[in-house]
């Protein structure tokens, strides 16, 4: 019997062999798959477009389930109330995001070119260039494996904060209490997108932050950016054979943020006496720069590395293994840790990995 591995399955192309490997194309399919591997007392690792996730060369000893349910269904579209859109877990994300910008729905085009399935996005509110999804979703349809019942999460109770929410709060190395089977959308109609929150954003399309653009020129622009800094995913590239980014921006207290340079970044947290860094500032300025790894002597032995386009994704250059990418990130967070004394947290979930 041929065993399916993990590098197989994921942006960062490592990953050793799943213990059982099931793909579930529609929501019975999830269901049932997540209550086999309940009942016969199986680990489970649910795995959408494999885009946040460092899994061990070990493997995964349990059950790997592959969400590749797609579509989504338009439950109303008014002027008023805007476009209500409900999307199927397994759904890819950037076609989700192109087809709302080509049908002029608004909200969600900074997000463009984010790698994975739409199913993820509400676990850790995936967000980039000033927005996240926490500002369009409406609602998270759930198969809650403890009360062995459908769960439904409004916006409000699904608890978003920065990378969070109560879906990974409930996660235990990869393996969800509630599996996210559909993610609705509630969207402004309209062909000028949300207000731009990113100062390199505004810059480029040439408005101030805080005013609005067309979503098509959002769109274009984001992916310009994403694809400079390796994030856009591309075979012959070897800077987008990674987690995206690897470390979150760090949340301090006021004072702390206060010790640093005065070119520091430093960006609202949405909660008081916290102030936001730049994780890729920090890497930079504790000494590891872009392509920090390629050095045969380095600690992966030249297999894993900084990307050269971008100092905060860690990538594999053809045949690295997941201890090899875990070794640059262990480097780099101590060396952040020895010159500034901020502990940088991993944004990917490591599955059998440790830091």
């Amino acid at each position: 019997m041929t065993q399916t591995l993990l590098s197989e399955l994921t942006t960062a192309a490592v990953g050793g062999p799943a213990g059982n490997y099931v793909e579930a194309r529609t929501e019975a399919g999830i269901i049932d798959a997540v209550r086999s591997a309940d009942a016969a007392g199986e680990k489970i690792l649910i795995i959408g477009g494999g885009s946040n996730l460092l899994v061990s060369d070990e493997g995964y000893p349990g059950t790997v389930l592959k969400i590749a349910s797609e579509g989504f269904t338009v439950n109303s579209e008014d002027s008023c109330g805007g476009v209500s859109v409900v999307v199927q877990a397994g759904h890819n994300w950037d076609a989700l995001v192109e087809h709302s910008v080509l049908h002029a729905w608004s909200g969600l085009e900074a997000l463009s070119g984010i790698p994975g399935a739409t199913g993820a996005t509400p676990v850790q509110n995936v967000g980039a260039y000033g927005a996240d999804v926490s500002q369009t979703i409406a609602a998270v349809r759930t198969w809650d494996r403890e009360r062995n019942a459908v769960q439904t999460f409004t916006n409000s109770e699904l608890k978003f904060g920065y990378r969070d929410s109560i879906l990974k709060q409930t996660t235990v190395e990869g393996s969800p209490r509630y599996v996210v089977l559909t993610v609705e959308f509630q969207l402004p109609l309209g062909r000028m997108s949300a207000p731009i929150r990113y100062a390199e954003l505004a810059r480029v399309l040439g408005v101030e932050a805080g005013k609005r653009a067309y979503s098509n020129d959002v769109r274009r622009e984001v992916l310009r950016l994403r694809a400079s800094k390796g994030m856009v995913l591309d075979a012959a590239d070897r800077d987008t054979y990674s987690t995206g980014s690897f470390f979150t921006n760090p949340l301090v207290p006021a004072e702390l943020a206060a010790d640093l340079p005065e070119n520091a970044p430093r960006y609202p947290a949405g909660t008081d006496g916290l102030v936001k860094l730049s994780a890729a500032w920090l890497i930079d300025q504790a000494g590891f720069a872009k392509g920090f790894g390629l050095e045969e002597t380095s600690v992966s032995g030249g297999r894993a590395s900084l990307s050269t386009k971008h100092t905060l994704a860690i990538t594999n250059r053809g045949s690295a293994s997941a201890a090899d990418m875990a070794a640059i990130a262990r480097e780099v967070r101590a060396g952040v840790v020895e010159r500034f004394g901020i502990e940088l947290h991993p944004e990917p979930l490591l599955i059998g990995v440790n830091l």
